[in-house]
């Protein structure tokens, strides 16, 4: 979910992504329920959270900025009486943490409210809400989001059949959407497949969430994906599926690999696969491609841990607590100025001296993005008393910026964007560095096809001519009217 944005871009060393969704039907309190599986989700966005529920005759909306805990303390769940909603944790870019683009989004049309809900980046909502404006259409937010709303309430779609389907065939890029009316829920996944979406059942009641760690979360069995180019609607009738774009096989997919690295939970299934897994095999493929002579292995916590445990598997050093984390700091790229986000990075690892002093010490990261917080890192080991710091990344160089829902920076702003490993391993100060090799990134899944790796080879699944700047949707957004 991108923004527009009109302010100057915040440096930031962490890969960043987008949204969690989570959405239920069946359950008589729709809104405490989706308050349980946002906490699941919260490592998806920190920035703001909203829930919109019904209960077939009005919908009613809480939202609000900051983490799921603080936009809903003492809630009364009276107030949000429904058996069927949308539930939203965000994370924005530079520039748009306003209130008015937390969602879900609601909305009056002509045949009634609206709730949506919405993961991932539309390269093509900067064209189409361009058409609308001029057509005098306003916008109540700068999220490309609300594009999609316009869609649905166009008479060129509202009065055909099968009008959200073709609204949905309208989008490029990636995104996965909850559509929520009075008594309907909806879920839909772009044709590529970018950003993973589930469904889960509990009882006779229906959970969609974008990671499986929420529906364990709330006690819901996983029942499948919901499929690239598919849009499930869930109602009094039962849950029924249509496609509403052509998808010839898994060649057509393009999955995003660095949910696997990163982002999603380590005790998600996503895209079939079990994360905590995948990444314990990409520590022990990097033993392999990268063995070294050292005392420990050590993680960068909390993304690193999986793939350190495969290090240390697959090279038979032993696994050590050098870094300490502090669980009362999120995600660091969520604070909104440099400064605040400097010092939380700061603040949220400590070295543990006894550990690492007078050893050599294997450090296990996820990724490095413009090298500033691993050179900080790799300084503060050697402060402790490190012997030796041998830096392993459990995916490859990242060199090229991404327009699918992660907010890489350019390639100018990348380290490895400008730099050779070699030149890399000097700049963050390591006595070595071995990434881990793009072979190795798909071997868990036993082939490459049905993947993204544009941000690793620049070979992007879709057009971006005409893409241009930091995002794919950056622009102005403040209104500056010559009048």
């Amino acid at each position: 979910m991108s923004a527009f944005s009109s302010s100057k871009p915040v440096v930031d060393d962490r890969p960043r992504e987008f949204c969690g969704l989570f959405g239920v039907y069946g359950i008589p309190e729709a809104g405490s329920m989706i308050y349980q599986g946002l906490f699941s989700l919260q490592h998806r966005g920190q920035e703001g959270a909203g829930i919109a529920v019904a209960d077939g005759e009005t919908v009613s909306s809480a939202k609000g900025q900051g983490l799921v805990s603080e936009v809903f303390a003492g809630k009364d769940w009276s107030t949000l009486p429904g058996h069927l909603g949308v539930g939203h944790v965000r994370y924005s870019t530079t520039g748009s943490t306003r209130i008015q683009n937390v969602q879900p989004l609601v909305v009056e049309c002509v045949d009634g409210i609206w709730a949506v809900a919405h993961n991932g980046n539309l390269v093509n909502a900067e064209r189409l809400r361009l058409m609308y404006q001029e057509a005098g259409a306003i916008f109540q937010t700068s999220t490309d989001s609300e594009v999609l709303v316009h869609l649905l309430a166009d008479p060129m779609f509202r009065k055909r059949p099968r009008r959200v389907a073709r609204a949905l065939a309208e989008l490029e890029g990636s995104f996965c959407f909850l559509l929520m009316t009075r008594n309907c829920l909806m879920a839909a996944r772009d044709p590529h497949g970018f950003r993973p979406l589930s469904i889960g059942k509990l009882g006779d009641a229906y959970i969609v969430a974008s990671e499986t760690c929420a529906l364990d979360q709330v006690g819901a069995t996983f029942l499948r994906d919901v499929e690239p180019g598919e849009l499930i609607i869930i109602d009094e009738t039962g849950m029924h599926s249509s496609m509403y774009a052509e998808v010839k096989d898994e060649s057509d997919h393009a999955r995003c690999i660095f949910e696997m690295v990163y982002f999603a939970r380590p005790d998600s299934r996503v895209f079939g696969e079990n994360v905590h897994l995948a990444r314990v095999a990409y520590g022990k493929r990097l033993a392999e491609e990268y063995p070294v002579e050292a005392d420990i292995v050590i993680s960068v916590p909390d993304s690193g841990n999986s793939a350190a445990l495969g290090y240390s598997i697959g090279s038979g050093i032993p696994l050590e607590h050098g870094f300490i984390r502090n669980h009362y700091i999120g995600r660091t790229f969520i604070m909104p100025q440099q400064d605040d986000r400097s010092a939380g990075v700061d603040m949220k690892l400590a070295v543990l001296p006894e550990a690492v002093r007078g050893k050599r010490v294997v450090v296990v990261d996820d990724s490095i993005v413009r090298g500033t917080t691993a050179r900080r890192r790799v300084m503060r080991l050697r402060d402790a008393g490190a012997k030796e710091v041998h830096v392993r990344i459990s995916c490859p160089p990242i060199r090229n910026p991404c327009f699918y829902g992660i907010d890489f920076p350019t390639s100018d702003e990348l380290v490895a964007g400008g730099m050779e490993v070699e030149q890399i391993r000097d700049y963050i100060g390591a006595d070595t560095l071995g990434y881990l090799s793009l072979e190795g990134l798909f071997a868990p899944f036993g082939e490459k096809c049905g993947f993204c790796d544009a941000c690793f080879t620049g070979k992007y699944p879709t057009d971006i001519t005409g893409i241009s700047g930091k995002h794919a949707l950056e622009k102005e957004s403040e209104l500056d009217l010559e009048l």
